[in-house]
C-alpha cells in the first residue's frame, strides 16, 4: 500500500510517503497503551479546552486544510471548505459538550442503597478513515475517543496522506498528547495485527464492505467492540406535491456533491409515474449545466472522481447498466484528459433484474426510478441491502413524515437529505454498518458505562 498524493486532476504524483515498518507499529501501539493512563487522569476540563483549540485551528487554517482535500481527492474547494468547517464544529461540540455528558449520574431504584453510573474511557482505539470526507470522518471519530480520555491509533486512506499528518500536527499543537493520538501509515496487514493486540480495545472503519467484513472478523475473533460505516444506496422519494422543477434541481445538486462519492447520497431518486419525464428533463439539464473542472476553481461544481480506478468502476457500471437495458440520457463516460475525469450522468429504466438495481454507484451518477402509489416507492426503496439514510420530499410535510417513517435504514428525512450536524447520531443498518457517531450517541460506542452500588 503506497501512501501517497496522486493529484487526480492531473494524474500527477505530487508527494511520496513513508510507510511504518512493524517496528514502528509495535512502538506505537506501546506509546498509546502507556499514554492511556496519563490522558485518561488528565481532568476533564483539560481535554475539552484541548479539543476547543483543535477547532480554533480548523477555523485559522480553514482554506489551508481545503486546499490539501481538493488536491488530494479532487473535492471542488468550497466544498472541501464546508467540511473542514463542519469538522472544526465537532470538534468544538464535543468541547462544549462533553464534560456534561461524562458527569455521574445517581439512579433512583427504589432501595437504600446508592447507585451511580459513570462513563469511562477503555483504552486504545484504532479508526481506520477513508478518503472521500477526510477531514469530517475523523472529527467524528476522534473528537468524542479523545473528550472521553481515549489513545487513538489513526490509519488514513493512503491518498489522504498529507491530510492525516496535518491532522496530528493540529491535534498536538492544541494539547492532545503525541502519544493519546498517533498517525500511521500503516498497510492492511499491519492493522490486523495492531487489531489483534491485546492492549487495543475497539476499531472503528468507515470505508467499503469488503473493509468492513475483514475488520468485523478480526475484531470478533479478539472479542473486540467494533463499529462499521459501510456503504449506501440512499432513496429519496418525490411525493405528488412538489414543485417539480424545484425539486430536480434540488436533488440533481445533492446527487453531485463530492462528484456523487458518498455514502448517504441519493442514488436512488424515485418520482410518480405522471411527473417523472419532467422530473428527468430538469434533472439532465441541471446536470449538464454543472461546470465540471479544476477543484480548486470557484465555479466548479464538480471535479474529478477519487482516482482513475473509482472513476473506470464508475463508468463500467454505467456501461453495463446500459447494456443490460436502462437509458442513459447524458454523460457517463470517461474524458479524455489526464486525470480521473468523468462526465455525470443520468439514467432511468434500471429494474431489479440489472446489476445497478442492487449495487452502489460510487460516481456522478443519479439513476430515476418511477412508481404509481407511494406503497409501491416505499417497497422500491427498502428492497435493498444496505439501509444508510432516505428522504421524502412533498410539500405536506407531515405526509412525508410518514412515508420517512417507513423506510428502514438509519437515518431519515423530509426535505432535506444526509443533513450532518456535530449533535445529530450518524449510522446506518443492514449492510451499511452498526454502530452510531457523533452526539451523546458518538461516546456510546468506545465507553464503559459503569455502575457503582454502595449499600449503607
Amino acid at each position: 500500500m503506497a501512501y501517497r498524493t496522486e493529484n487526480p486532476a492531473t494524474g500527477v504524483v505530487e508527494q511520496e510517503f513513508t510507510s511504518a515498518t512493524d517496528a514502528e507499529i509495535a512502538r506505537a501501539v506501546e506509546r498509546a497503551d502507556a499514554a492511556f493512563t496519563s490522558w485518561r487522569a488528565t481532568p476533564v476540563e483539560q481535554r475539552a479546552k484541548a479539543l476547543s483549540a483543535v477547532a480554533d485551528a480548523y477555523e485559522t487554517r480553514g482554506d489551508e486544510l481545503a486546499r490539501v482535500i481538493s488536491t488530494e481527492m479532487g473535492k471542488p474547494f468550497k466544498q472541501a471548505q464546508g467540511e473542514v468547517a463542519l469538522s472544526s464544529a465537532i470538534y468544538r461540540w464535543y468541547a462544549e459538550h462533553g464534560p456534561a455528558l461524562m458527569e455521574e449520574e445517581t439512579l433512583d431504584v427504589g432501595d437504600s442503597a446508592k447507585s451511580v453510573v459513570v462513563t469511562e474511557p477503555v483504552g486504545v482505539l484504532v479508526g481506520v478513515m477513508p478518503w472521500n470526507f477526510p477531514q469530517y470522518q475523523v472529527a467524528r471519530f476522534a473528537a468524542p475517543n479523545l473528550m472521553l480520555g481515549n489513545t487513538v491509533l489513526l490509519k488514513h486512506a493512503s491518498i489522504c496522506a498529507r491530510t492525516g499528518e496535518l491532522i496530528e500536527e493540529i491535534l498536538h499543537a492544541a494539547g492532545i498528547p503525541e502519544d493519546a493520538y498517533i498517525n500511521l501509515f500503516a498497510s492492511t496487514d499491519q492493522i490486523t495485527d495492531i487489531i489483534a493486540d491485546p492492549r487495543v480495545r475497539g476499531v472503528s472503519l468507515t470505508g467499503s464492505e469488503g473493509a468492513g467484513k475483514a475488520v468485523a472478523v478480526t475484531a470478533a475473533q479478539n472479542l473486540k467492540k467494533s463499529v462499521l460505516e459501510l456503504g449506501g444506496s440512499d432513496p429519496l422519494i418525490v411525493l405528488d406535491d412538489v414543485d417539480v422543477a424545484k425539486t430536480a434541481k434540488t436533488v440533481a445538486t445533492t446527487r453531485m456533491r463530492n462528484a456523487g462519492q458518498a455514502c448517504n447520497s441519493p442514488k436512488r431518486i424515485l418520482v410518480p409515474s405522471s411527473m417523472v419525464d419532467e422530473f428527468v428533463a430538469k434533472v439532465v439539464e441541471t446536470v449538464e449545466g454543472m461546470k465540471v473542472g479544476d477543484p480548486l476553481a470557484e465555479d466548479t461544481r464538480i471535479g474529478p472522481l477519487s482516482s482513475t480506478e473509482g472513476r473506470d468502476d464508475a463508468v463500467a457500471q454505467v456501461q453495463r447498466a446500459v447494456e443490460q437495458g436502462a437509458t442513459l440520457h447524458t454523460g457517463g463516460k470517461a474524458l479524455e484528459q489526464d486525470g480521473a475525469w468523468m462526465s455525470p450522468a443520468v439514467l432511468t429504466g434500471v429494474t431489479r433484474e440489472m446489476d445497478a438495481y442492487k449495487e452502489e454507484i460510487f460516481g456522478p451518477v443519479a439513476v430515476v426510478y418511477s412508481y404509481d402509489s407511494v406503497d409501491e416507492a416505499v417497497e422500491i426503496a427498502n428492497d435493498s441491502d444496505f439501509g444508510l439514510s432516505g428522504s421524502v420530499w412533498s410539500a405536506d410535510a407531515a405526509k412525508a413524515e410518514e412515508v420517512a417513517r417507513r423506510l428502514e435504514v438509519g437515518m431519515t428525512y423530509v426535505n432535506e437529505h444526509g443533513t450532518t450536524m456535530p449533535g445529530l447520531p450518524f449510522g446506518g443498518v443492514r449492510r451499511s454498518g452498526y454502530g452510531r457517531e457523533l452526539g451523546r450517541w458518538g461516546f456510546d460506542e468506545f465507553s464503559n458505562t459503569k455502575l457503582v452500588r454502595v449499600a449503607g
